[in-house]
């Protein structure tokens, strides 16, 4: 090879790795290629997400003249699950198969029970609208099944993506953990992303027919991704086949988990954070649709706005963080990033500017993803031996809830305010307007709880460096 060649070849490989921050994750017993095809279920996952929290909510509201306490109840129905991803994950750490597997048969049961919310949540829509044929049932009968749809949607993509994340951490070696988990939540971004803008293409022209057939699709990619994601993945250990051997407790594993690095107050500043970049989340394309004027297309690729700006954010974050940067420094940054945020969209109303509300979106996405990012490698990096997936289930688990949490409470406030002499000053936006309020109390709250895990970071690095010199 040549002097040029040889020169072209270290830039391109330092720009790799310089613009991609997850280039150097692959190793040679970790292609880069395997890791894309694990990553898929984090597609699905995105895509679920992107069509409960983003597409439903929006129709539901303002073409099925849902109310919004309603459907704030029913997107955060998966709140009843999201607490046993820590036992999820504990379960997936000490599984028993005759098969030799710990991770995947709870990617399949997982998949399965995504795909059965998927596949009834069409007819449930039907009744629910009270159109045509379904007029003939009453409206409870659509509620209730819509309700379970989406119970069984979200109980689904919450076993995915834990046992997902912990599959991902198991087949990377130590040192690139915290970049592949980066990686996988790149690609729920991407898969967010994406999602939404099919979601807004082929809702263009709303119709009922078109939204069945999009749940549809919906159901059926969710099957062929997840399975394509686990095939191959996880060896078959000899040792994971005795059901005789004693295994931790729930309880102990939990304890062991909770002595070190303040974990308590950690998950704490995670349920803070989540719910001060959540609670909006149910209200963002009824905010645009109703009180900007915005069409379905218009308030569905907003969501691919926000996940636009998460995904800006974790690069950054990933970057910066590889570095050796403190994470819980990052996830302030990315609170403090989403103060200014929701000022901006509040400020989208009274001055007419959906500019406002779009730059204000996309930062709040930025800001999520350097504080997720923040709160994800620091949970990684104090995670005891052996409980990855104890450890991932309980940042989920703390993230689930407070998002499910936040995401009813915004809906009933909307609700509320909207229908008392309170709203009279800024008419059917200062139900929003309350709760992108509150959502930066929180903020600044999450700030201050985590004030105490910076400053021990921080005595931690003065520690190491006085033991180098």
């Amino acid at each position: 090879m040549n002097r040029v060649s040889l020169k072209f070849m270290h830039t391109w490989v330092g720009l790799g790795s310089r613009f991609l921050p997850f280039a150097d994750v692959a190793t040679a017993d970790l292609p880069l290629g395997r890791l894309l095809r694990l990553s898929m279920f984090q597609v699905t996952v995105g895509m679920a997400l992107v069509l409960l929290v983003g597409t439903l909510n929006r129709v539901m509201i303002v073409e099925l003249s849902a109310p919004a306490s309603l459907v704030g109840v029913m997107i955060s129905l998966p709140l009843l699950f999201a607490p046993f991803r820590a036992l999820i994950g504990f379960k997936s750490d000490t599984h028993q198969s005759a098969l030799g597997w710990r991770r995947v048969p709870f990617i399949f049961r997982g998949t399965m029970v995504q795909f059965g919310g998927l596949a009834i949540m069409p007819f449930a829509l039907l009744v629910l609208s009270g159109g045509g044929e379904s007029a003939r049932y009453p409206v409870w009968v659509g509620q209730l099944g819509a309700g379970v749809a989406f119970l069984l949607v979200g109980a689904g993509l919450h076993t995915v993506q834990t046992i997902g994340l912990a599959l991902a951490t198991d087949l990377a070696p130590p040192e690139s953990q915290p970049k592949v988990v980066g990686l996988m939540y790149v690609m729920l971004l991407l898969g967010m992303i994406v999602s939404a803008v099919g979601f807004g293409a082929a809702l263009h022209d709303f119709s009922p027919l078109r939204l069945i057939q999009v749940i549809q699709a919906c159901a059926v990619i969710t099957l062929v991704l997840n399975g394509v994601a686990a095939w191959k993945q996880e060896g078959r250990h000899a040792a994971r086949r005795n059901p005789m051997q004693r295994q931790p407790s729930f309880r102990e594993s939990w304890d062991s988990f909770a002595e070190g690095g303040h974990a308590v107050r950690r998950l704490l500043a995670v349920g803070f954070g989540t719910m001060g970049f959540s609670m909006a989340d149910v209200l963002l394309e009824p905010y645009g649709g109703q009180i900007l004027g915005l069409s379905v297309g218009a308030t569905t690729s907003l969501t691919a706005t926000l996940a636009g700006g998460g995904l800006l954010g974790l690069a950054l974050a990933s970057r910066v963080l590889s570095r050796g940067a403190d994470p819980f420094r990052m996830a302030s940054y990315g609170a403090l990033t989403g103060v200014p945020a929701f000022l901006l969209v509040i400020a989208a109303a009274p001055f007419d500017m959906p500019e406002f509300f779009a730059v204000g979106t996309l930062l709040v996405g930025f800001g999520a993803g350097l504080f997720g990012h923040g709160t994800l490698t620091s949970t990684m990096n104090l995670a005891p031996r052996n409980q990855v997936g104890l450890a991932l289930g309980a940042w989920g688990a703390a993230q689930a809830v407070a998002a499910g949490l936040a995401i009813a409470i915004g809906g009933i406030i909307r609700d509320v305010v909207a229908n008392s002499p309170a709203r009279s000053q800024f008419g059917h936006a200062t139900g929003y307007l309350c709760v992108y309020t509150l959502e930066i109390i929180l903020l600044i709250w999450t700030l201050v709880t985590m004030a105490p895990l910076m400053r021990k970071s921080l005595g931690l690095s003065a520690r190491r460096s006085d033991a180098l010199t």
